[in-house]
């Protein structure tokens, strides 16, 4: 059994029989994060202490069952043993994104009403700092980090561990005036971040997660011999499911990452089996593999594409049970020369990725499985726990998130839009009945907001999100998704965004990858001062346009991208232009680029095919 022990409903339950299980062992750690360049682990035991303490403090300045505390930090273990003491008490953690700004912060902890928070630096302590009065209900702040020139109702971590086992101490039984936790009661508020509007906290219960976490492991090889390493927000329901809950319920150690800037470091020394992420980390690492081929010689690149071809026929034989003696040793020496070397970058020793948070590429996805890395592509929403789909192992189909884990309905609505019902739908929407009225059917159903299609396996494929549906002025329905995605799917873009809503024809802002544009800059002699200065060159533009152009052939004639605006600067957080989940803000962007599209479309005309 991958779980450690199913016997558990809610999450304390859940930690008490994993910590149970590794009483006394010191062969194993829970966690484990790089300090003065080397990497330390955290026991089972050290874990359960330090959460112990950290319960009996809260316990002693008044946090009850049903409290909200928030939590604001980057991954680290001291999340994690705030995450399990807020818990213990039957109190509802409220998890906020590290780079959120003051204003964001305080509302989230306003409209939480929160008792108490923990946050990780002093940079989040001085958000917090500059909100604090504007939130009457926060009483306490506690900081990860050493606090400088302290200011009441702040205490260190340690400090309140220290407390928090004095007051154990004298109050030994102090752990029975905690109220019995159900499975039905909350135990995060979770607020999305949109991509407009006010964010709204989904409210997630113990059964929830509990019945997400014994779904997702039923469908998924996991177990205690595995090791992942965490850098996605764990502040995001995704991250904090698939990379944190399953996870520690199946004994797999978990290493944190420095940074997100040192991913592929950290992936080379932890050497994991299993990683949790976003398809933007293959892009990032496809684009990487290009730019090294470039400078390299000519009979190396030849190599690469030869072994390429080799791993792609390879797989499709595979799935197709038909792999032939000579297509298996050009496969062998396709994997001595090539993909041995690739997957050294990934330390070696991944079983698979599972991918989420936005759509992977059909290409991507192909991509890596000819150099013999599998990427496991699924879906969810934080409403539903958050995971509802996955692809398996032994059948994968790539352009398709997969079928639905165990315990979960899918089905399509009449104007195209995914519904999904089971155990880990949410609760609904914090103090907000109405919005819950509008995503739960009275029968159970949530709708998404997704639109999709289900094949005759039950793989589900997500067109687009309903609210992105462009309706051109011509009353053309247009998923702008797809056409994105074949957009990306070329060595010099990095970012694009398709706009055209009552519009007589689609428009591209396009983020180009500038060491792609920079190279080809360079090879072909094309002078420029600055990257802004490199994007006026009519050679660079022509990349572009000729790209468009040979992507338009696969495409209706209301669904070409006519035009396009090269920017100069990517969209980023903080810029306003993506949420903290890095989903791109189509509103925003075409807000910004107003003058630049009005300029486009003023004529109203464009040439005939």
């Amino acid at each position: 059994m991958p779980l450690i022990n199913p016997a558990f409903k809610t999450l304390p339950e859940m930690f008490e029989v994993v910590f149970a299980h590794y009483k006394g062992r010191r062969d194993r750690y829970a966690l484990l994060r790089k300090v003065d360049g080397q990497y330390r682990g955290i026991s089972h035991d050290e874990l359960k202490a330090d959460v112990e303490a950290l319960a009996a403090y809260l316990h002693s300045i008044g946090v009850r069952k049903g409290d909200r505390v928030g939590i604001l930090s980057e991954n680290r273990p001291a999340w994690v043993v705030a995450d399990m003491a807020i818990l213990k008490l039957g109190a509802i953690d409220v998890p906020l994104y590290p780079t959120l700004p003051p204003n964001q912060i305080a509302y989230i902890l306003q409209n939480s009403e929160a008792k108490a928070v923990v946050v990780s630096t002093s940079l989040q302590l001085n958000k917090i700092r500059k909100i604090k009065n504007e939130v009457p209900s926060l009483m306490h702040v506690l900081s990860m980090n050493p606090i400088e020139n302290r200011e009441p109702n702040e205490i260190e971590l340690e400090e309140a561990q220290r407390i928090g086992r004095a007051f154990a101490e004298k109050t030994p039984d102090w752990f029975k005036d905690v109220e019995k936790i159900d499975e039905n009661d909350i135990a995060t508020l979770i607020y999305t971040s949109g991509t407009t509007g006010l964010p709204k906290g989904v409210m997630l219960t113990h059964r929830n997660i509990c019945e997400n976490i014994k779904s997702c492991v039923a469908c998924l090889p996991v177990d205690s011999n595995d090791r992942t390493l965490s850098f996605l927000p764990l502040s995001h329901s995704y991250e904090r499911t698939a990379g944190y809950y399953v996870m520690f319920a199946c004994g797999v150690e978990i290493y944190y990452a420095e940074s997100i800037e040192t991913v592929s470091l950290n992936i080379a020394e932890v050497k994991p089996t299993i990683v949790i992420t976003v398809p933007r980390l293959f892009e990032r690492i496809k684009t990487a593999l290009f730019k090294d081929l470039d400078a390299g010689p000519a009979v190396r690149k030849k190599i690469f594409f030869w072994a390429l071809g080799v791993g792609k026929k390879f797989a499709k034989a595979k799935r197709e049970g038909k792999i032939s003696p000579l297509l298996a040793m050009q496969h062998a020496l396709a994997t001595k020369l090539v993909f041995s070397k690739v997957q050294e970058k990934f330390g070696g020793c991944i079983r698979y990725f599972v991918s989420g948070g936005a759509a992977l590429p059909k290409e991507t996805g192909e991509f890596f499985e000819a150099l013999g890395i599998t990427i496991l592509e699924g879906y969810g929403l934080t409403e539903t726990s958050p995971v509802t789909h996955v692809n398996r192992i032994e059948k994968i189909k790539f352009g398709t998130v997969g079928p639905p884990i165990k315990n979960v309905e899918q089905k399509i609505a009449p104007d195209g839009e995914i519904l999904l019902r089971g155990p880990n739908i949410m609760k609904g929407y914090w103090r907000d009945e109405a919005a819950t009225r509008e995503v739960i059917e009275p029968d159970g159903w949530l709708h998404t907001g997704d639109i999709g299609e289900i094949d005759e396996d039950g793989y589900l494929k997500i067109t687009d999100r309903k609210k992105h549906i462009i309706v051109n002025s011509g009353g053309k329905n247009i998923a702008p998704l797809p056409i994105e995605n074949m957009i990306q799917n070329s060595p010099f873009v990095d970012q694009v965004v398709v706009l055209g809503e009552k519009r007589p024809f689609l428009t591209a802002v396009i983020v180009p990858n500038f060491d792609a544009v920079r190279a080809f800059a360079r090879k072909n002699q094309i002078p420029f001062e600055s990257d802004k200065d490199l994007l006026q060159r009519e050679e660079v533009k022509k990349i572009f346009d000729d790209h468009l152009k040979k992507i338009s052939r696969e495409l209706a004639s209301h669904e070409k991208v006519r035009r396009f605006i090269l920017s100069s600067e990517p969209f980023s957080i903080e810029a306003g232009e993506m949420t903290p989940t890095l989903k791109i803000k189509r509103k925003i962007v075409e807000e910004k680029f107003k003058a630049q599209l009005e300029e486009i479309y003023k004529s109203l005309v464009y040439e005939p095919e």
